[in-house]
């Protein structure tokens, strides 16, 4: 396959546009677990919002493409709604009130056939090394005590994976997709608003607990284990407001 567009990276995949598909080429061989469990997911995810009015690319194919492994999907066209609010100051709430309903939608689904959000969340925190185990186990202790759901939780749901088109509302980038606890998957939201899009974090939160009918302090006693959770990726940028939340003992 001729890869043609070169669209996006993350830490562990690259993405190209080639023939009106987004291919996702994993960057290590060794990431062969991550693709296919990542293909699972996306699957599993497709086949539950075949009902919604939120769209997502279909998945075609699980391949290797010189030697590293890849998936192939549509690829969607359109404007992201972080493009639009970049583009268009003067509607970020509009616009922020459109991705709050979508959000809403998503979490009105569930997934008892995926991966537990908590046990991800568990899993982060145990290999942690930047934090004592003391402060692991007051994590670890919080993270367990919490409510469980299964409701469908993005797990990266940020305005840049949500795209517009002529033909609907799309949401992209479904490998982090897990069952779980909405304010769980909203506090982590509320992180990436204050890592990426700060202006708009407070914003999001106070609209997102008055149209679900949330507390936000419940929404807030998940931050520290969030918090926990995104120090993982070993960002330097990004230490000393997450150990600020980690550091919280209590919200109530």
């Amino acid at each position: 396959m001729k890869l043609d567009n070169f669209v996006a990276s993350s830490d562990i995949y690259d993405v190209y546009e080639t023939d009106g598909m987004a291919v996702r080429i994993y960057k290590k061989p060794e990431y062969k677990e991550k693709c296919l469990y990542a293909a699972l997911t996306h699957a599993r995810v497709e086949t539950t919002l075949g009902n919604s009015f939120i769209k997502m690319p279909v998945l075609h194919e699980v391949s290797v493409i010189d030697g590293k492994w890849a998936i192939t999907m549509d690829f969607i066209k359109g404007k992201t709604l972080q493009q639009l609010m970049d583009e268009n100051p003067d509607k970020k709430d509009t616009y922020l009130n459109q991705f709050i309903d979508i959000q809403c939608e998503i979490h009105a689904q569930y997934m008892p056939l995926l991966s537990k959000l908590k046990d991800k969340m568990a899993r982060q925190i145990k290999t942690l090394g930047q934090i004592d185990e003391i402060k692991k186990y007051e994590l670890l202790t919080r993270l367990d005590s919490m409510p469980k759901h299964i409701k469908l939780c993005h797990g990266n749901f940020e305005p840049k994976n949500v795209i517009i088109n002529d033909e609907g509302t799309y949401v992209i980038n479904w490998g982090s997709a897990r069952q779980g606890n909405a304010s769980a998957d909203v506090a982590r939201t509320y992180l990436l608003f204050c890592l990426n899009n700060p202006d708009l974090a407070e914003a999001y939160l106070d609209k997102y607990c008055v149209k679900s009918g949330t507390s936000k302090q419940y929404v807030q006693a998940w931050l520290p284990i969030v918090a926990a959770a995104q120090l993982i990726k070993g960002k330097p940028e990004e230490k000393d407001l997450l150990m600020k939340w980690i550091d919280v003992v209590d919200y109530d």
